[in-house]
This record gives structure tokens, C-alpha cells and sequence, in this order.
């Protein structure tokens, strides 16, 4: 076993997963993690942006790249979606490594449509890769943190999931990844809830880069506003202990900007009515008074 990057990382001595971590973003995160001391799993299927093989292995790429420079790093190709192999994935960092402590769920892929033209299979593996995929490598992922905390309750452990702003704020032409990432930022703060008793914080990321799931929405892919840096700046800091008791939040990230979302809330509340005019009466009244949805920029 190789010697980390960093002994004084901070991250060092914790062991990570990255899932969908061959490229862009989350190969940015595992190259970040495993300078920061962290022995890292690489985890990436090899497949375009429509969720197909590709015949690459950007994995192993990423893997070599961060072991010539003194880390620790294993490949995997695990399928996140899959509801066996995604404890294999779990079972794989804390056979390599001796232990699990944060668990970086990046995966995704695009079947962009609108919703008059999206056909099931492209709403269903949407769904399957974001949103059951995060599921799947949580649920393995907590009942090892749960199993450890009964044993080594000075533990901790990171749960960083990925939303979007699209599944914030709503984007035309992506229903079914506007749902799956807002089903990600819902069932984060429920995780936070849950697993805290373990020792482990959950927290979401919504990252703006210049990736392959950004380059159809034109943009200089060059600007040094849209590094993957940026976003992997928040998730060393969210997998460190600097990030101790902060849990159930959102945090936008990007070279341009970097904020905490505020969720829904309720508005200015009003007296009920059975009665349809003045009901009518009374919800026109709140919808002059209410703020309106937010968009893409926040």
C-alpha cells in the first residue's frame, strides 16, 4: 500500500468513495480527497452521458494518476443502480482499505427531453442511475456506519450527495433529472435525521463546472470561473472534520458563486376556507404577497 499524499491533510487516514469519478467532477473530488490524505475509491461504469458503455476506463486513468503521485486509490466499476453491487461498493473500500468514512455520491447520467417526447425508459434510467443510485450506496453505506458506531462510537462519518440547480429551481427539458435531484436534496435532509445517532453528517452539493453534462449549454468551457476546483473545495471541506455538525444542507458551489439554500418555507399564512369565492379571494391575496419561485440562477 502506498503512502498518502498528505499526513497532514484533512483528510488523512479516512477512506472515501467517489462514485461516477472516471471524469470531470468527480475525478476532480477523488484527485482532491486523496491529496487531502484520503485512500479513495474511484468508482466509474465507463459510459457516456446517455448512461451506454463507452469502452473506456476512465476509472483505472484516475486510479494510476492519483497513485503516481503518492496516494492511495483502487478502481471500481460497480454499478451504483444496481441494488447488489452497490454494497459490493462498500464492501470493496472497507476490504481495500479497512474502513469507510465518506461516501461522495456524484453519479448521473442525461436523457434530456420534454415531457410530451420523454419515453419511459429514458425518464426510468434517470431515475434509476441519480436517484436510486444515491439510495442504494447510502442504505449499504449507513448500516456499516451503523454497525461501527456500536463498536467505535468516536467515529464520524460523511454522507455528500449531489443535487443541481435544476432540480432546485426547475429546468425546461429535464423532468425526470429535475425530479431525481430534487428527490437527492429531499432525501439528504431526511438522511441527516437519521444518521446523525451514527455519528455521520449528510449534506448536498448542487456544483457549477464546466463537465460534460454542461457543455450542451454553451459557455466558455475555459473560464476559470467554471474549475471543477471550486466544487471540490466544498466537498474536501464537507468530508473533513472542519465540517462537524453541519448536516441537512445545500450548498451551491461554484467559481462564481457559493451560498447556502434556504428551502421551501412556508409564506404568509391566511384563514381557511370550504367556501370557493372567498377562497378564491384569499388565495389571490397571498399569491400578491408571495415570492415568486426562484430560477436557475437562484
Amino acid at each position: 500500500m502506498t503512502t498518502p499524499l498528505s499526513t497532514d491533510g484533512a483528510c488523512f487516514g479516512r477512506v472515501a468513495v467517489v462514485t461516477g469519478a472516471g471524469r470531470g467532477l468527480g475525478a476532480e473530488y477523488a484527485r482532491r480527497l486523496a491529496r487531502a490524505g484520503a485512500a479513495v475509491v474511484v468508482n466509474d461504469l465507463g459510459v457516456g452521458l446517455d448512461g451506454e458503455a463507452d469502452g473506456t476506463t476512465p476509472a483505472d486513468e484516475v486510479v494510476a494518476e492519483i497513485r503516481a503521485a503518492g496516494g492511495q486509490a483502487v478502481a471500481s466499476g460497480h454499478d451504483v443502480s444496481s441494488w447488489k453491487e452497490a454494497e459490493q461498493l462498500v464492501e470493496l473500500a472497507v476490504d481495500t482499505f479497512g474502513d469507510l468514512d465518506i461516501l461522495v455520491n456524484n453519479a448521473g447520467v442525461l436523457r434530456d427531453r420534454t415531457i410530451t417526447r420523454m419515453t419511459e425508459a429514458e425518464w426510468d434510467s434517470v431515475i434509476r442511475v441519480h436517484l436510486k443510485g444515491t439510495f442504494a450506496t447510502t442504505h449499504h453505506a449507513a448500516n456499516h456506519w451503523r454497525e461501527r458506531h456500536a463498536k467505535h462510537p468516536e467515529r464520524v462519518g460523511r454522507l455528500i450527495n449531489t443535487t443541481s440547480v435544476s432540480g432546485l429551481f426547475g429546468n425546461v427539458g429535464q423532468a425526470n433529472y429535475s425530479a431525481a435531484k430534487a428527490g437527492i436534496a429531499a432525501m439528504t435532509i431526511v438522511a441527516s435525521l437519521e444518521l446523525g445517532r451514527y455519528g455521520v453528517t449528510a449534506n448536498c452539493v448542487s456544483p457549477g463546472a464546466a463537465t460534460r453534462m454542461t457543455a450542451t449549454l454553451g459557455g466558455d468551457p475555459d473560464d476559470p470561473t467554471r474549475s471543477p476546483g471550486f466544487p471540490a473545495a466544498v466537498v474536501e471541506w464537507l468530508a473533513s472534520r472542519h465540517s462537524d455538525g453541519v448536516t441537512g444542507r445545500v450548498f451551491l458551489t461554484s467559481g462564481k458563486r457559493l451560498s447556502v439554500a434556504e428551502g421551501w418555507e412556508h409564506g404568509t399564512p391566511a384563514r381557511p376556507s370550504e367556501d370557493l369565492t372567498e377562497l378564491d379571494a384569499t388565495l389571490r391575496d397571498l399569491l400578491a404577497t408571495a415570492r415568486p419561485n426562484a430560477d436557475m440562477r437562484g
